[in-house]
């Protein structure tokens, strides 16, 4: 494969990956803001009724962080798509590079999430590092 290709097939599949991280966002951002206490929030979050009823607020919250993260590596593709890669480069950056601290943040300090700081970090941390490669080749 010639070293254009390479760098194109790099740079796509570093914005695939963070718009893929962006709409896991979104959903994350639905289950906390929107149905936090519906049977799905409660299985995928290990949490019981009376633990969502007094977390309903905090969770309302991180839903929009979750939203706010992927509406900026949203806004990043369309940018990128729009051909103002600068721009867009860094707006993916910010957006999945916060979705990648987050997620080590969580792995860190909570042993028993660690398997959900894995779902929510490792596509946004290959996505940077191949959209990083695409553009430094």
């Amino acid at each position: 494969m010639p070293h254009s290709q390479k760098v194109t097939a790099m740079l796509i599949a570093g914005l695939v990956l963070t718009g893929i991280a962006a709409l896991i966002h979104v959903y994350i951002f639905y289950l906390e803001s929107i149905t936090w206490t519906s049977e799905r929030a409660l299985a995928t979050f290990g949490t019981s009724v009376e633990e969502t009823q007094s977390t309903k607020e905090l969770a309302f919250n991180q839903g929009f962080y979750n939203l706010f993260l992927a509406i900026s590596v949203a806004a990043g593709l369309l940018f990128w798509g729009f051909g103002n890669h600068t721009v867009g480069s860094t707006l993916i950056f910010v957006g999945a590079g916060s979705m990648v601290a987050a997620s080590v943040v969580l792995f860190i300090f909570s042993a028993d999430k660690r398997p959900a700081a894995l779902k929510q970090g490792v596509i946004p941390a290959l996505g940077i590092l191949f959209l990083a490669l695409g553009l430094a080749i």
